[in-house]
C-alpha cells in the first residue's frame, strides 16, 4: 500500500511557526471522504472491519484517504510526545472574582456563588411573548415562599418524563428514571424547606446525570446494554455526591450516544435523543439526553461528560449553555473510563448564573489531589459590566469555515461584545487545526480501546453497529500513531499559550452546522455520518486535546429555528474570566435567544 500513501508531512519546529493575522501556514478544512450510511450498510461495513485482512485493507484505505497516515502517523515531528493535557499551576490575575476557601463545603460554595449572580438577572432575559427558561434560583424561590413544593415539581417532572417517552413523542430524553427514587429525594427536600432548613439553592432542583457517571442506584452502562451488568456501580460519582450534598434530586439517568463514540445522539439500544427545538433533528452527542432535557425544561441542569466536545456540542444544537472546565479541576471519579487523558464531566444548563451556581457546587477542592490547582475563583457577575480591556482571539479562517447562517450571527454576536463592552477582537493563526482533529481521534480512540479491551471482546454482539464500525477504526491505531499524536499535542500546547500571551480568549462558533435530520434508517443501526460529524466537533478539540476550559452559549437561531451557539477557549484555570465572557454574550443577546422550543414542559407553574 506504500505506493498509494501520500507523501507525510514535515513540520518545522513549533517556535519558528508563525501565529499571527498573516501566516503562510495553510488551513485545511476537514478532508472526510466517507459518505454517510445507515441500516443494512452499516451492518455490511462492520462486517466488512471485523473481517481478519480484508477489514486491515478497508481501513487502511480510509485512513489514507482521510489524512490519517500524511498528517499523523507518518509525519515528521520535531517536537516529543506530551501524553496528558494537564497543566501546572499558573498565578492568573482574573477580574471581577470571588475567591473561596478550599474548606468550603459543596453548600457553601453555591452560597457563594448564588451572592454572585446579580438578583434581576432572569427579569432581564424574559421575552415579551412570556416563555422563560426556570433556573435554579426561580425554584428555590418558589420552594421557600411555599408557591411550590420539590414533591409537586418532582411528580410533574414524571408525569412529563412519561408523555415525552411515550409513541407519540418519543425523545429519548433518559436511558432510566425510577420513579420512586425521584418522588422519594423530592420528598426529603420538601420537609427541610417545610422545617426552614434546606441545604442550599440547589436543593429540591432536579439534575439529570449522564450515563456515563455513577449515580445510584442506577446502573451505568455508558449508552450501550452490557456494560452496567460487567461494572458495578457502588457509589455515587464524586461531581453526583457533591451536589446531592446541596440538596439537589438526582432525576435519572439520560441518554447518550453508545460508548460516546458519536456526535449524533442516535442510540439503538436506548432511542435516539430528539431536539426539543425541531423532533425531527438531532440533538448531538454525546451528552445529548442531558442537553436535550434542560432544552425541554425537565431540569435546569445537567451533567454530561465531554470528550471531544460532548458537553458542548449538544448544548449549542439544543439552544442552552455547556461549560467543560480544565483538565483536572473537577473529579473524574466515578466517571467511565472511557478515554483517560481527553475527557472529563462537565455542565449543561438553562442559564450561565445557573452554570455558574453547579459549577461552584461540584468544583471541590477540599480534597487532595495529584495536581496542584490555583484557587477557585467565582465570578462576580455584578461586575462583568465593568470589566475593561478583554482581548479575544479570532482565526478568520477557522471561524468562518461554518455555515452561512452560523457565520453571520456569531460575526454579529462579536460586534455586540464590542458594542455593549467595547471588548476587541485580536485577529490571530491557530496552526493545524485538521491535524488536531485527526490527533485528537487516535488518542481518544486507542484509549477507548485500552479501556473497553478485557470487557468487549465477550459482548461485541451486543454493541451498535455504529459503534462497532468506530470500534473497529479505534483498534486500528498502532503505538507509532498514538506517539505521533502525542507529538502533535506537544506543538499544540506551544501554540496555544503563545496565543494566550496576547489575548484572554479564544472566540469561535460551536459547531460548523446546526442540528441535522435524524433518518428513518439510522434508527435502529445507528448512522456513519463523517461529514455532518467533523462540522459538528470543527471547534471543540482544544478544549480536550489541550485540557483547556471552554464554554459555549447561545447567540440565536438559524432560518430553520435551530439554536446557534458561541464558543470561547480560555487559557489553563481561567474558568471565572470565561463565565463572564459568557455572561456578557447572554446579555447582550438578550431576548432574541430565548425562543420556546416545541417540545418543552413548564414545572414551576403547571396547574
Amino acid at each position: 500500500m506504500g505506493f498509494f500513501i501520500p507523501p507525510p508531512k514535515v513540520y518545522k519546529p513549533a517556535a519558528e511557526v508563525d501565529l499571527g493575522p498573516d501566516s503562510d501556514e495553510h488551513y485545511i478544512s476537514p478532508n472526510v471522504k466517507a459518505p454517510r450510511v445507515a441500516g443494512f450498510l452499516v451492518k455490511m461495513l462492520a462486517w466488512v472491519l471485523e473481517t481478519p485482512v480484508l477489514g486491515w485493507i478497508v481501513l487502511g484505505v480510509l485512513k489514507r484517504d482521510n489524512l490519517v497516515y500524511k498528517l499523523v502517523s507518518d509525519a515528521e515531528i520535531p517536537e516529543p510526545p506530551l501524553f496528558t493535557a494537564t497543566h501546572t499551576w499558573q498565578a492568573i490575575q482574573e477580574q471581577s472574582v470571588r475567591v473561596t476557601e478550599s474548606r468550603l463545603s459543596p453548600a457553601e460554595r453555591v452560597q457563594e456563588a448564588v451572592a454572585c449572580v446579580p438578583a434581576a438577572a432572569q427579569a432581564q432575559l424574559e421575552p415579551a411573548a412570556g416563555f422563560r427558561r426556570w433556573t435554579v434560583r426561580d425554584f428555590h424561590r418558589a420552594y421557600r415562599s411555599g408557591q411550590a413544593t420539590p414533591t409537586m415539581v418532582a411528580r410533574r417532572f414524571l408525569a412529563a418524563v412519561e408523555e415525552c417517552s411515550g409513541p407519540d413523542l418519543n425523545m429519548g430524553f433518559f436511558i432510566s428514571c425510577d420513579p420512586a427514587d425521584v418522588l422519594r429525594q423530592a420528598e426529603d427536600s420538601t420537609r427541610r424547606y417545610q422545617q426552614g432548613a434546606p441545604l442550599s439553592a440547589m436543593d429540591g432542583v432536579l439534575v439529570a446525570v449522564k450515563d456515563e457517571l455513577d449515580c445510584l442506584p442506577y446502573p451505568t452502562s455508558g449508552g450501550t446494554r452490557w456494560l452496567g451488568s460487567a461494572r458495578r456501580c457502588a457509589a455515587d460519582a464524586a461531581c453526583v455526591a457533591q451536589l446531592r450534598a446541596c440538596g439537589a434530586v438526582m432525576a435519572g439517568k439520560a441518554n447518550m450516544h453508545e460508548l460516546g463514540a458519536g456526535t449524533s445522539g442516535i442510540n439503538p439500544h436506548h432511542g435516539a435523543t430528539r431536539n426539543p427545538y425541531n423532533v425531527g433533528r438531532v440533538s448531538g452527542g454525546s451528552s445529548g439526553g442531558s442537553a436535550a432535557a434542560v432544552c425541554a425544561g425537565l431540569c435546569p441542569v445537567a451533567l454530561g461528560a465531554d470528550g471531544g466536545g460532548s458537553v458542548r456540542m449538544p448544548a449549542a444544537l439544543c439552544g442552552v449553555v455547556g461549560f467543560k472546565p480544565t483538565a483536572g479541576r473537577l473529579s473524574n471519579s466515578g466517571l467511565l473510563p472511557l478515554n483517560w487523558t481527553v475527557g472529563m464531566p462537565g455542565i449543561l444548563a438553562a442559564t450561565v448564573e445557573d452554570t455558574l451556581i453547579a459549577y461552584a457546587a461540584i468544583a471541590d477542592q477540599s480534597k487532595p489531589s495529584p495536581l496542584q490547582q490555583p484557587e477557585l475563583n467565582l465570578p462576580m457577575l455584578t461586575r462583568t459590566r465593568s470589566m475593561p480591556s478583554i482581548r479575544l482571539a479570532k482565526y478568520a479562517k477557522w471561524f468562518d469555515d461554518s455555515s452561512e447562517d452560523i457565520r453571520s450571527l456569531c460575526g454579529k454576536a462579536l460586534q455586540m461584545l464590542r458594542t455593549h463592552y467595547g471588548w476587541e477582537s485580536v485577529d490571530v493563526t491557530v496552526p493545524e487545526i485538521e491535524e488536531m482533529r485527526l490527533a485528537h481521534y487516535v488518542t481518544m480512540g486507542s484509549e477507548c480501546t485500552a479501556s473497553l479491551a478485557a470487557k468487549y471482546l465477550d459482548s461485541m454482539s451486543e454493541v451498535g453497529w455504529d459503534v462497532r464500525i468506530a470500534l473497529s477504526a479505534y483498534g486500528s491505531f498502532s503505538s507509532r500513531d498514538y506517539l505521533s499524536a502525542q507529538r502533535l499535542r506537544c506543538r499544540q500546547m506551544y501554540f496555544h499559550e503563545k496565543i494566550f500571551e496576547t489575548a484572554d480568549a479564544i472566540v469561535t462558533p460551536m459547531t460548523g452546522v446546526t442540528a441535522y435530520a435524524l433518518q428513518d434508517d439510522a434508527l435502529s443501526t445507528g448512522e456513519l455520518d463523517y461529514i455532518n460529524g467533523a462540522a459538528l466537533v470543527r471547534y471543540s478539540i482544544a478544549g480536550n486535546f489541550l485540557g483547556l476550559p471552554a464554554i459555549t452559549v447561545p447567540v440565536g437561531y438559524d432560518r430553520g429555528g435551530l439554536p446557534v451557539g458561541l464558543q470561547f477557549i480560555g487559557r489553563p484555570w481561567s474558568e471565572a474570566t470565561l463565565l463572564h465572557l459568557a455572561y456578557a454574550m447572554q446579555e447582550a443577546c438578550g431576548k432574541k435567544v430565548l425562543r420556546k422550543p416545541k417540545v418543552h414542559y413548564d414545572l414551576l407553574t403547571k396547574e
